[in-house]
């Protein structure tokens, strides 16, 4: 390991004396100004002894922590005189407000979202203070490659997303679970705030206002999220929607007025971490939804708001243009980090638009291999519908340097927010539907990434774009049925409050057992690793997707990558034009583009 391990679980069993078990159901709150190294770093050993002893944490980190942090203190202080039955003018509209909320919902549970973290500490310049003091405990980290990391940070907040000076950027960090939960080694979560500080230090030095936040992690969509996290949430989503015509908003108007919510700062472009895990279920979005202005459709969150990403089936219909643009990674060891993402974003970008130019003017795509031991891979993805309608290849996901993505709105008029991965390098399509057999040999993304045994490979059957598992380890089986049952869940639950529209929900009904994608990688530097974001980015590979799809009208609730190593399994690639002929990407296994 390049920490030092025996600091780290020393830092750990420190601060799980000074809690001891008085934290187990409650939460900490932490607040930290930008670039705080050792209180940065200190969160890490902090999270995993806080996870351990059954307690959750919400940690905000950045420039504009203050005026954040001022928002939920006010609401929290107003929360608690309106429950005492205290009444003035700020407790009568956050009262009322919450009330139609309950009447909406016709349940109290809402409520719950008010209630103040147990212990709430600050970083100063020599400890954590507040409900109780406790020292910096980062002596485990020594920096690694850092330069190395920053400047492939900096190549991404340049190339990738060319921030601005101002703007308003967020990075989502990951904190430590459990031993339980952990799954993926722990250095690799380690590595994680090492690229987060680095990212805020470039932010910072483009002149960008950086900030950083973590909250425990759930290990099921369905589950609760960390309170004072979905009351940040409700406050952010319902700022944005206080001018709707509808009686909770109405409601909250007024709160906002008196409790000056105009205080909350949105982000204009974000990047978040991801390991293994969910936020939960958001329960305003979840049971209420943020309506769009013209009340035609609703959003699950502010994020997707704020967002609006051309996939949504929401987006024709909201008047309000993309606010955020928004990219994402997982934990990723340094080392893959540095090589991965430290490319040219432009030569990518030109790979990803030589393989959408020729497959656009495609009737189909033909992919098969060798058989490797029972099966082969061999399906046709069928590009057009027979009716005049047809699929298009997305170039490249990269490029997050505009709010909204520029080739969708060249297409169809609408401006839908732009998304990106990194480590970058994909040309995909939502295909109108596959038939045939794939052999998926690499690795898959369920709740986290998952590498696929060698001797058990998942394999899966299309007919009519629906997919049937024909093979796969009891582990991946089993992981896959858990998860797809929370998803088929989640969907009833938003039947049951109508916080989406019925077509929406039928919509993701239809949708559930579909493909929802199929990529050839492009990036050249990419290598094997247990990380989907990566293993998806190897130029040759491919990799197909179950469930959600790149267009509107293919949305569900779960969305599985799994990477085919096309090099392995010697693909020929090539996709068909109306007029029979032949227009080929990969033979056996190599580019020929």
């Amino acid at each position: 390991m390049k920490y030092d391990k025996n600091k780290f679980f020393a830092a750990v069993r420190s601060y799980k004396k000074l809690f001891d078990r008085t934290i187990r159901g409650e939460e900490l709150f932490v607040t930290i100004p930008l670039l705080h190294k050792k209180a940065f770093f200190s969160i890490a050993p902090l999270s995993r002894a806080i996870h351990e002893l059954g307690g959750e944490l919400n940690v905000i980190v950045g420039e504009e922590v203050s005026t954040s942090f001022c928002v939920l203190e006010e609401v929290w202080s107003t929360y608690e005189n309106y429950k005492k039955g205290i009444l003035n003018d700020k407790t009568r509209a956050l009262g009322g407000f919450v009330s139609e909320v309950n009447k909406k919902t016709k349940e109290r549970k809402f409520e719950g979202v008010f209630k103040k973290p147990r212990y709430i500490i600050h970083a100063d310049t020599i400890q954590f203070s507040g409900a109780i003091n406790i020292p910096f405990l980062s002596d485990w980290y020594k920096p690694y490659r850092f330069h190395d990391v920053v400047k492939a940070s900096r190549r991404i907040l340049t190339e990738g997303y060319a921030l601005k000076k101002n703007e308003r950027f967020s990075v989502g960090m990951v904190l430590i679970p459990t031993k339980e939960h952990l799954a993926l080694p722990l250095e690799d979560y380690l590595d994680s705030y090492s690229i987060v500080y680095s990212m805020c230090v470039v932010a910072q030095s483009l002149g960008a206002k950086a900030s950083c936040n973590g909250v425990s992690d759930r290990f099921s969509m369905l589950d609760v999220p960390v309170k004072s996290a979905d009351l940040a949430m409700t406050l952010k989503g319902c700022e944005l929607d206080k001018n709707v015509d509808e009686g909770v908003f109405k409601k909250f108007k007024k709160v906002s007025k008196l409790l000056h919510m105009n205080r909350i700062k949105f982000p204009t472009a974000a990047f978040g971490i991801h390991g293994k895990g969910y936020y939960g279920k958001h329960y305003f979005g979840s049971a209420i939804g943020y309506p769009t202005l013209n009340k035609k459709s609703r959003w699950l969150s502010p994020a997707q708001l704020m967002h609006k990403d051309p996939f949504s089936p929401q987006t024709k219909y909201e008047t309000r243009g993309p606010t955020l643009r928004y990219a994402i990674t997982e934990t990723l060891p340094l080392d893959v980090y540095i090589t991965t993402c430290d490319i040219s974003y432009k030569k990518l970008r030109v790979l990803g638009d030589k393989i959408r130019d020729i497959l656009n003017k495609c009737e189909m795509v033909h992919v098969s291999g060798e058989r490797k031991g029972k099966y082969r891979t061999d399906f046709k993805v069928a590009l057009t519908d027979g009716k005049g309608g047809r699929r298009y290849f997305i170039s490249s996901d990269c490029d997050v340097t505009t709010l909204y993505d520029k080739d969708f709105y060249k297409r169809t008029g609408i401006k839908g927010g732009a998304y990106g991965n990194f480590p970058s390098g994909e040309s995909f399509v939502t295909p109108e539907k596959i038939e045939g057999v794939v052999v998926g040999d690499v690795v898959i993304n369920i709740d986290q990434s998952y590498v696929i045994p060698k001797n058990k490979p998942i394999v899966l059957k299309f007919k009519e774009g629906k997919y049937t598992l024909l093979d796969a380890s009891p582990f991946i089986k089993k992981r896959m049925e858990k998860v797809r049952n929370d998803a088929w869940k989640t969907i009833k639950v938003y039947e049951k409050s109508r916080s989406l529209p019925p077509q929406i929900i039928q919509g993701m009904k239809d949708n559930f057992w579909r493909v929802g994608e199929f990529s050839i990688n492009t990036n050249p530097v990419a290598m094997l690793t247990r990380y989907l974001i990566v293993n998806e980015k190897i130029a040759r590979m491919i990799h197909v997707a179950l469930g959600m799809g790149f267009e509107p009208d293919r949305k569900t609730t779960y969305h599985w990558d799994i990477v085919v190593n096309s090099p392995r399994q010697k693909f020929d690639i090539y996709g068909v034009d109306k007029l029979g002929g032949e227009h080929w990407i990969i033979r056996k296994g190599e580019f020929v583009v």
